[in-house]
């Protein structure tokens, strides 16, 4: 974008609603072709970032982690980390939640956290103007949430009425099952939600306590892409995160197998049958990982062009959707698939669905079908990278996953390299033999 283009923007983007508008739309304009150049840069605070320099548009987005979500629940507080993602921006310093927000629309900002199970996620979207003054918001959010009673309830409130619809969702029904099923006596299989009872009982001090032992510069994993360069940015490292503790003070995750072979018949009066499977893969540093990625591309990731999309969807019209993917957890792989089918046609389905996991055990794709995986699998990835978010989301995954900068530039090479033999070696690793655990959730006897 010339000058007077970036010029024209700011006179656009003003405060309030309509300004909030014009930042979204500034954060999906199209990155240049060379802007994932990555540096990686230190803080005399001991903050490693990544950071993308891009100078076509006026904006800077953070993305950043903790290793440690919400595998972290303490047992019988299910649903605190995940509480704690939607409470740090309601109210944080000598803001309460009805001045921090409003002075979030004044910045242009946007704010936001997740939980995953092993990590804590946040990112921050702002102009550059406004950089310096979004940055100290992000600061106060991420090391003096205040934990207002009022607000507090009213999270849980929010929280407890999701959950209650939860509770009508048989997709939700069949994924919490699920994992209860795989991961008996895991902080895997505990709801990450909560429960109604558990997130009830949740109270300021157990969040006070959470952010204390998780928020630490030592798990720490920052991305930083747009309109900023290493001299600006590393002051603003060391003060949104320079004060955080040394070390965060985890609960060690217990490495686990999920179970396998175990099916579950889960009545519940609607129309259509929902299904989920899985059975044990593999993690992400696993060696035949890459291999395994290709193979489920084949045999579910594909969408359009995988069997099982080809089986139940085009060939017998079982169904709008069925997939498959694979779950690398910090102490678990997975293979997990879904689909949802009229509840009459539910047992057929899932002899489908079985026939097509036998034979990508016994028989595996043919060379046609592995070069279109894989010129698919290459071709699509820059699509990862045409946005500040999505380039900034892209790299904090990275770190998470142990990667270095140098991944993005060898990803698409390694998978040309993946071999016919090696992905039905992998097919055969992973599913031969193999069993997956089942829940169903439909009309009972269906």
């Amino acid at each position: 974008m010339a000058a007077e283009g970036r010029h024209s923007l700011f006179r656009q983007l003003g405060n309030g609603i309509a300004g909030l508008a014009g930042l979204m739309l500034v954060a999906l304009y199209p990155f240049s072709a060379n802007a994932t150049e990555i540096q990686e840069v230190t803080t005399p605070a001991g903050i490693n970032a990544w950071l993308v320099e891009d100078h076509t548009v006026p904006i800077v987005a953070i993305d950043f982690a903790f290793q440690g979500g919400s595998a972290q629940d303490p047992e019988g507080k299910e649903g605190l980390v995940n509480l704690l993602s939607r409470s740090l921006d309601e109210g944080a310093g000598d803001l309460d939640s009805q001045a921090f927000q409003a002075r979030m629309e004044d910045l242009v900002m946007q704010l936001s956290f997740d939980e995953g199970r092993d990590a804590f996620y946040g990112s921050m979207r702002t102009l550059t103007p406004n950089a310096t003054d979004a940055f100290e918001m992000l600061r106060l959010a991420v090391t003096e949430p205040r934990f207002d009673d009022e607000a507090i309830n009213r999270m849980k409130t929010q929280t407890i009425s999701g959950l209650r619809q939860d509770l009508k969702d048989p997709d939700a029904i069949a994924a919490r099952r699920w994992s209860e099923l795989a991961f008996p006596g895991h902080p895997y299989g505990r709801p990450s939600k909560g429960t109604e009872e558990t997130v009830s009982k949740l109270a300021p001090a157990d969040l006070k306590m959470m952010h204390e032992r998780l928020f630490a510069r030592g798990n720490l994993k920052v991305a930083v892409v747009g309109d900023i360069d290493a001299a600006t940015l590393i002051p603003l490292l060391d003060k949104v995160f320079g004060a955080l503790p040394a070390a965060p003070d985890l609960t060690p995750v217990p490495e686990v197998e999920p179970k396998s072979g175990i099916v579950e018949a889960v009545a519940f009066n609607v129309p259509q049958t929902s299904i989920r499977f899985g059975l044990p893969a593999l993690k992400r540093s696993d060696p035949d990982f890459i291999p395994a990625f290709v193979m489920n591309h084949i045999l579910g990731g594909g969408s359009f062009s995988s069997w099982l999309y080809e089986e139940v969807r085009e060939k017998r019209g079982l169904a709008y959707s069925v997939g498959s993917y694979l779950v690398p957890f910090d102490h678990a792989g997975l293979l997990m698939g879904a689909t949802g089918t009229r509840a009459e046609k539910a047992g057929e389905t899932l002899k489908i669905i079985d026939e097509q996991l036998t034979r990508m055990a016994s028989d595996g794709p043919s060379e046609e079908e592995l070069a279109k995986a894989k010129s698919y699998l290459t071709g699509s990835y820059a699509l990862r990278f045409d946005t500040s978010g999505k380039i900034a989301n892209q790299l904090v995954g990275l770190q998470l996953e142990g990667f270095g900068p140098d991944y993005i530039e060898n990803r698409n090479a390694t998978i040309e390299a993946v071999t016919l033999d090696q992905v039905k070696a992998v097919a055969k690793r992973i599913l031969d033999g193999k069993k997956p655990t089942v829940v169903t959730v439909g009309p009972k006897g269906a």
